[in-house]
This record gives structure tokens, sequence and C-alpha cells, in this order.
């Protein structure tokens, strides 16, 4: 299979590059994209920048050039469920913009049924096959991820979690989850928590996410090897 793994920082993308066989470099738009091999896959990984746009920018490059047969998201995230501590892993099963009204997916392209993009049922099945076997202290959840253009820490929180309920949210999944939809490749999200609303702000995200990048990272490519 050809893998695109979409990461929003260089931090988060740095712990593949140990996984990877090879590698080389390609530039695209101002995007360093590592080719190389997870086992038998053909793998494509860059780190797109933060934001929706940038996220996306990436992921229609990645379809473009490279004819992916599906994206992984893969990174860090804020954690919204009361259940979710930090290093917790969350899979997206849907993703849906915290920030964007819904008409403006519904009504004009891609011309959605609801407002969420959902992830892929071949992929989730073999995700869920990982997540049963594999043996970690961390926790694995599986449910909706939001995306919105800010980081959240204690403003607005409970606003999205009233709107949305979801596991955790971030600035990037969205975007991919939207391209992917609208260009009909397979897609799913892998992130690892590193605030919660106990331990909210920026300070923890940074302290936590060097180790919360490590294990989207293994969850990840146990994923891929499972393919």
């Amino acid at each position: 299979m050809k893998i695109g793994i979409i990461c929003a920082s260089e931090n988060e993308m740095a712990p593949f590059l140990d996984d990877f066989q090879e590698r080389s470099v390609v530039e695209k738009a101002m995007l360093k994209i590592h080719i190389g091999k997870i086992d038998a896959n053909d793998v494509m990984l860059l780190y797109c920048g933060v934001c929706k746009v940038n996220a996306a920018i990436a992921t229609q490059i990645i379809i473009d050039e490279f004819k992916v047969d599906a994206i992984i998201n893969a990174g860090v995230a804020g954690g919204m469920d009361s259940r979710l501590r930090i290093f917790d892993t969350v899979i997206s099963t849907e993703v849906a913009y915290h920030d964007v009204d819904t008409g403006i997916l519904t009504e004009y392209h891609p011309w959605m049924k609801s407002a969420f993009f959902a992830a892929d049922e071949k992929l989730l099945k073999t995700t869920r096959d990982v997540a049963e076997r594999i043996q970690t202290k961390e926790k694995v959840y599986f449910g909706r991820m939001v995306t919105g253009e800010a980081f959240i820490s204690d403003d607005g929180r409970q606003e999205i979690i009233d709107a949305f309920d979801p596991l955790s949210v971030d600035m990037e999944t969205g975007s991919i989850a939207h391209v992917c939809y609208a260009n009909s490749v397979p897609f799913l999200a892998i992130r690892s928590i590193t605030d919660t609303a106990d331990h909210s702000g920026s300070g923890f995200f940074e302290m936590n996410c060097k180790e919360a990048s490590r294990i989207a990272k293994d969850f990840t490519v146990a994923v891929i090897r499972s393919m």
C-alpha cells in the first residue's frame, strides 16, 4: 500500500524517521516529504505546520503527487472527554470542525449530508484489532475528534463539549479529513493526549508533546504493519 502520514509539527513527525527504510526527501510547496517504507508499505511522511489551511495544502499535495491509498493523521491532541488522561490514545471514528457552521459543508462544496467526516471502516477495523492485541499502560479510545483554529485551554472548552461531546480537540484533523473526503481517499487519525481540563494550557502541551508524539508514532506504525 501507499500510505500518507501527516503530522502537524516536526516534533510529532520526528519519531517516525527511525522506522523508515530507503528514505529520500522531496520538496513541494515549501513542504519536505520524506519517502520510505515501513515493512512492505510505501510511506510518504511530512509535517504540515499548524492550522487548517496548512493541513489541507499538505493533504492535497500527498494525494495528487503520490496517489496514496490512505492517509493517517498522527500526532497529539488536547483531551476533552473527562475519561482521558495524559498519554492516552484517541482514534477518530468521525471528525468535525467546532468553529465552522454546518451549512458551509452541507449547502456548499462538498455538499455533505452532515458536518461529520467519517473515518474509513477498514482502517478502523485494523486499528481496533491492533488496540486489542497490543498491551500499553495508556488507554485507547475510539470516538469523535473536533478541529478549530485555536489552541483550547480553558476558554471555550465547555462550549465545545456541549455542542460536540468530543474525545479530543486539535487544529488540523478536520481539514485532513475534509480533503480526503473530497478526494475519496480513506482517512484515519491517531493522536495521543498532551493536556486535559485538569492539566490544561500550553505548558502541559510543551512538556508532554515529545512523549505523546512517540506514543502516537508507535501505535500508528503498529497499524501500518498490520495492513
